[in-house]
Formats: structure tokens, sequence, C-alpha cells
């Protein structure tokens, strides 16, 4: 008996002091019913079984057997053969369990695979860390009212290949997924996935994003020139700080990278998930992993990782009449229009065809579109210029030199130095000197 007692838990020895107290008849079985939270029908049950079993009544009937669903010993060691391999190196018990029943017809629970990880020491328990209490911030109730974006730096080939760049955008209020592996983390690369974004889901309210060169416009300020005593000045927006006014979206700038935490937790999945994912299936360019993205990764989040938003409306808007993704999503500068209507762009010049030409169009700014498809346009108001590039202006015919004029020499000393009006001769004295004679008539 005192060795049963010892198998138990704390609650099955409550509960058997109980059962004994209403076999003693020391309180009814009523009582008994309502302290272990059962019918008075199963206490009579449990009375019956305690005089035929003992205390062993308490106990489960299958304590110390073997369960029927466990599973073979054989199939253990065969799972922990399959992760043991390279491939399958720094698994987790969740994403191996999946890999095991999708690839090897292995079905068993993650729990049970941590268990055989464990055993196999492919894993190790870690402890879990008191996490800072942070105040989550509630989602927003529409979808596409709210757009977190931004890239993330990874070896995500592991060596295999290019290095890639991850840029994502997830919407806030339903965490859905949009995402694609580029070249270069450039705001051409950037501008693409936009542009794709929009035409796909059309324009949302916002983008959220960080504070990158993409984004916004840094004051430049001397290294020894004090900023708090300093308005800051108003910067011009970034590209595609001015592309996003031009479609009516609202930029947002995130002063932390807690801030943006959605966005942040998802390329940490992405680092873990994705970049083992994507050493299975053997990937090793950028447009498998954009395949693999897409058919894979994208499809999992969608289908795991997405939530209902709190309102069913769609906050996307659809491009209006006066929308030109062609023309915002590109590189615009400003260009003075020359005397003999051409413009200069990067060491070229272009001249604007005579049907283009109107009036107060010389001497005036145009609108320089450098766009993604590497073609140029020029905007004069709200019309498009046709222009055609031109041979090099031939070089400017040198000025003649101008042969400097000697200046008059001076007359000899300063003749009118001791000039004094005071002591000069009356005139009609100097006339009589001079040998002057008056006519009779004067």
């Amino acid at each position: 008996m005192q060795e049963d007692q010892l198998l138990m838990t704390q609650r099955e020895r409550d509960r058997l002091g109980t059962l004994k107290e209403a076999k003693k008849r020391m309180i009814t079985q009523r009582e008994a019913a309502e302290r272990l939270g059962v019918s008075v029908r199963h206490v009579k049950r449990m009375i019956h079984e305690l005089k035929k079993r003992g205390d062993k009544a308490v106990l489960h009937g299958l304590r110390g057997k073997p369960s029927k669903r466990r599973i073979d010993t054989s199939i253990e060691r065969e799972a922990v053969k399959i992760l043991s391999a390279d491939v399958y190196k720094g698994f987790g018990p969740t994403l191996a369990a999946e890999y095991l029943n999708e690839k090897h017809n292995i079905k068993a629970s993650k729990e049970t695979v941590r268990k055989w990880m464990i055993g196999g020491k492919l894993w190790k328990g870690k402890r879990t860390k008191i996490k800072q209490i942070h105040m989550w911030r509630p989602r927003r109730s529409r979808r596409g009212d709210l757009v977190q974006w931004d890239t993330s730096t990874h070896d995500w080939l592991e060596g295999r290949g290019e290095r890639m760049y991850l840029i994502a955008m997830i919407d806030d209020a339903t965490s859905r997924l949009f995402a694609r592996f580029v070249r270069s983390d450039s705001t051409e690369e950037n501008m693409k996935l936009l542009w794709s974004y929009v035409e796909t889901h059309g324009r949302p309210g916002a983008f959220y994003t960080d504070k990158a060169s993409h984004f916004h416009t840094t004051e430049k300020r001397k290294r020894d020139e004090p900023g708090v005593d300093k308005d800051p000045r108003e910067m011009p927006p970034t590209q595609i700080g001015r592309a996003l006014q031009e479609l009516g979206i609202v930029w947002i700038p995130a002063h932390s990278p807690q801030a943006k935490g959605r966005v942040e937790r998802n390329f940490q999945t992405a680092q873990d998930r994705l970049v083992k994912g994507m050493r299975v299936a053997g990937v090793t360019t950028l447009e498998q992993a954009n395949r693999y993205l897409n058919e894979e990764y994208l499809a999992w989040w969608e289908r795991e990782l997405t939530v209902e938003p709190a309102n069913p409306q769609d906050g996307h808007r659809p491009l209006e009449t006066g929308h030109d993704l062609a023309s915002s999503l590109s590189h615009v500068e400003s260009r003075k229009v020359n005397n003999d209507h051409t413009i200069q762009v990067d060491a070229v010049f272009y001249r604007i065809k005579p049907e283009s030409i109107v009036a107060g169009l010389r001497g005036a700014d145009v609108r320089i579109e450098k766009r993604l498809d590497g073609t140029l346009a020029v905007r004069y108001r709200d019309r498009y210029l046709k222009i055609a590039a031109c041979e090099k202006r031939p070089p400017a015919q040198p000025k003649e030199k101008r042969v400097p004029v000697k200046p008059r020499a001076k007359r000899n000393g300063d003749w009118n130095r001791n000039f004094n009006m005071h002591d000069a001769p009356p005139i009609w004295r100097a006339a009589q000197a001079s040998g002057y004679r008056r006519s009779g008539n004067g």
C-alpha cells in the first residue's frame, strides 16, 4: 500500500483521502462529490473500486504499462538518423517534425520529436528567459491601413550562391506578407517591389519604415557644429518619398527597430525557417530562391501565420486616373532647356523635336524621368515632349585674345600744379604781351 502511495501525485493522495472518509461515513457521498468535482454516481463507483483494489483505485489503469500509441523504437532510430544529416543541421523540433512528416512519412508530434532529438543529442533544451515586458501596439483594424516595409541583410544561401537581400512588406492588420529576393538594396529594387505591391493589392493608407536613406534625407552638419542649438531644416524628399507623395500614400518613420516589430519578427522567422528550407531544396541562385519563396514559404506563411482583420473591409485604394506608376516610380530630376531647345542628361544631349516645341519652352525647367525600364521621358507642365539623342555638341571656338591697349602717356609733369588765379595778370595785359592788337571797330 505504501509503495502505491509513493507512486501517487499529491492530487491522487488527496482524492484517496476523500474517498476513505466517504467510505467510513465520516462525510456523505454528496460532500465527497463536491470536493472532487464529480457526480455522486462516480463517487459510488470509486468507493466500490476502493473496496476491491485498495489504494490503486485512484490510479489510472494504464499506469506503468506501455501505451498502445507508442511509436516503435525502430522508427525513432530512423528519425534520429535522418535528422543527423548535415542538411538538417540546426533544425528545431517543430520544423523537424514537419519535414519528417512531409518528406519521410514519419508522423510524430513536435514534443515526441523533441524527446527523440534530445536523446540523440541533436537538440538541447533551453531555459525560458524572462522577457522584458513590452506594451504591444494594437493591430490596425483594416487590411491595407498600414504596411510595414524593411530589408534584411543575411547569408540567405549559406555560401552556396551570390549575396542577396530580402525586401519585405507585411500588413499590420493581417500579417499578410509580400516579399522578394534582390541583388542590391537599392532605390530601384525597392521601387520595383512597390510597383508589384500596388498592382497586386492597391495603394495602402501608409507605409511604416525606418529612417534609411531610401526613405529619409538626413541634414548634413559639420562635426563640430552643435545640433541642439539649430532648428532642423526641412529637407527635400527622397525619390521613394516623392513617389509616395505622388501616389497619395503616407510615409510614417519608425524611431526604433522595436517600433516596427512585426516586420522584424518576420525576418527572424525567415532567417531560421526560410534559410533551412532553401538548404533542403538545394537552392543556389536568386531565381530559385524567389521561386521557393513564392511557392513554399509565402504559402506556408499565409496558411499558418496570417490572421483575420477586425474589420473585413479592405483599406487598399485603387489607382486613380491621374496616377501613373511608370512616371511616379522613376528617378526624377529637373533640367533647364537651352536656347537651341536641347537638354543635357548624363553627358548626353537630347534635342526636343519641333512638333513638341511650345511657347515659353526655351529657358524653362522640365521634368526628367529615368524610368525603371531604362527609358527617358521629358515632361513640361502637363505634357510629355518628344526627344531625340543628338550628336555631341562641337567644342566651343576659343575666343580671340584681345591685345591690351597701352594707356596714353601722361603730359610731362603736372602743368597746373603751381597755377594760381589770384597772381595771374589781367587778360588785356596778357593780350598785349602776346602782340594782339584790337581792331578799330571794336
